[in-house]
């Protein structure tokens, strides 16, 4: 690996480049906040997929490729006279060692459980009004509810036991059940959202991040559907005019390539 001066030389040689490249090249000069945001977005998600993907090449480059955002929005702002990437670093430094007592203060904590219930309390204390103001409105649903129940969980409001989690489920999927039997469309999206919500926290509690695991099985799909309509095109056949039980067989061979 790297040492610490070669990394600070190539952290370096990036803002040299942001510099040049905001001088000379067209395009970069043109970009503001505004415009860079859903690129940003796009190079997350992708950086995001790398991860699931366990594809740690993949993983540097997307890395790379949020890195130079982060500088990009650093020297816009440095132009706009608001702040620069060393404002940008030491104000992340500055939260990072207020956030953890622990390490750079006498603060003593047991597990992990006891660092989260600190960090929010930390930040009621900062000036926010409830800890659920640090949940971006923009987040994809799943995400964001893993979010507001980690962060109630955070100042211990919260369930004791994943049984006490699998109950509630279990008393959603009922609700849900009766809904449908009467027909109220409303209620039933109602009732359907409670399930959601109910399995995300029992997620949380049996150790599985709800947001990936949902991820994986959208590939996993995705990998077996392709490899039925390759399968299939390949004898001449039409799914459109094929039966499900035709295609079925197709689907159970991808099972045990795609698992």
């Amino acid at each position: 690996m790297n040492s610490r001066k070669s990394q600070l030389e190539a952290f370096n040689r990036l803002l040299d480049i942001m510099d040049n490249l905001r001088e000379k090249c067209p395009w970069d000069q043109k970009q503001t906040f505004e415009s860079l945001r859903h690129l940003t977005i796009e190079e997350t998600y992708e950086l995001a997929d790398a991860i699931l993907e366990n594809d740690l090449q993949e993983i540097k480059k997307e890395l790379g490729d949020v890195l130079l955002h982060i500088v990009f929005y650093a020297k816009i702002g440095s132009e706009k006279k608001a702040f620069d990437i060393a404002d940008v670093t030491n104000s992340i430094c500055e939260k990072l060692i207020s956030r953890h007592p622990h390490i750079y203060g006498d603060v003593i904590v047991k597990n992990e459980a006891d660092v989260k219930r600190n960090w929010e309390q930390l930040k009621l204390k900062e000036g926010k009004k409830s800890v659920l103001e640090g949940v971006p409105k923009s987040l994809p649903a799943v995400v964001k509810a893993s979010r507001i129940q980690e962060k109630v969980a955070g100042v211990g409001f919260d369930w004791e036991k994943p049984e006490q989690v699998w109950e509630k489920v279990q008393e959603e999927l009922a609700e849900l059940n009766e809904e449908i039997k009467i027909g109220n469309n409303a209620n039933i999206e109602k009732e359907f959202g409670d399930v959601l919500f109910s399995m995300i926290n029992y997620a949380r509690f049996i150790g599985v991040n709800p947001e990936n695991a949902l991820e994986k099985t959208n590939k996993k799909f995705i990998n077996r559907f392709q490899f039925l309509e390759e399968e299939t095109k390949k004898e001449g056949k039409k799914l459109s005019e094929m039966s499900l039980t035709e295609m079925d067989i197709y689907w159970e061979k991808s099972k045990n390539i795609f698992k």
